[in-house]
């Protein structure tokens, strides 16, 4: 579903993502994970379109990121770290206009917005401006955007970050019904045990390399992620 082939990114003369490749097929969680600054965000960033890169190619679902993003666009939902969202529309313009985007038609939309909104408990909310939201909702209202077009690949940056943990509980139940359809998902996370429990792979990124990535019993195997993680990150410093 998401091919990376030898992706590099350059900041200036900072090489930001050195010759990554990894491959997430349809069903799998994936989670990706590193220190901050280790080039997670940049790497995700041109997978969904938004940054550019200088070396390698990224397909979604056989379609270059590079030659055909916006069929690659419609394929995909993105959802960052911070949510930034127009905050002089109400939550119900968003979703219209997020849905108008990829063009749902009025009674499936408005069938999904009703089912999602209420599990992430801001039906209630979508008549306010975003600009009164807390932090927590703007990302609830990121995260029922994405799913309200039910994408192939949804890409995400720290998706629990400010989410209660109800609707952390509920966005990963979804995560899972999303990848049992066919459905892939590639995010990154400090949380490393939620990523254990919940993921199929994982990959390690230091200093835009790739370190490690595999299977969640072959990266964790017994000791758990969290020491392979600190073992793994520290055996590349030493290397």
């Amino acid at each position: 579903m998401l091919k990376i082939q030898h992706l590099s990114k350059y900041y200036g003369l900072k090489k930001a993502v050195d010759d990554l490749s990894l491959e997430i097929n349809a069903g799998e969680i994936y989670a990706f994970i590193g220190h901050n600054g280790a080039g997670k965000t940049t790497t995700i960033k041109c997978c969904a379109g938004i940054l550019d890169f200088e070396g390698g190619e990224i397909f979604i679902d056989g379609i270059s990121v590079k030659q055909d993003p916006l069929s690659c666009k419609k394929l995909i939902a993105y959802i960052p770290d911070n949510p930034d969202l127009y905050n002089f529309m109400t939550g119900s313009k968003y979703l219209d206009f997020i849905a108008d985007a990829f063009q749902i038609p009025t009674s499936e939309r408005q069938e999904r917005i009703v089912k999602y909104a209420k599990i992430f408990s801001i039906f209630d909310n979508l008549g306010q401006p975003i600009g009164e939201y807390s932090h927590g909702m703007k990302q609830k209202l990121a995260v029922v955007s994405a799913l309200i077009h039910e994408p192939k690949l949804i890409i995400m940056d720290e998706p629990f970050v400010g989410l209660d943990p109800s609707s952390a509980h509920t966005l990963k139940v979804i995560m899972r019904e999303l990848c049992d359809k066919g459905s892939a998902i590639f995010f990154s996370t400090h949380v490393l045990e939620v990523a254990e429990k919940l993921c199929d792979k994982v990959a390690i990124i230091k200093e835009g390399k790739l370190i490690v990535s595999g299977t969640m019993e072959e990266i964790a195997g017994n000791e758990g992620l969290e020491n392979a993680f600190l073992e793994t990150v520290e055996g590349a410093k030493n290397a």
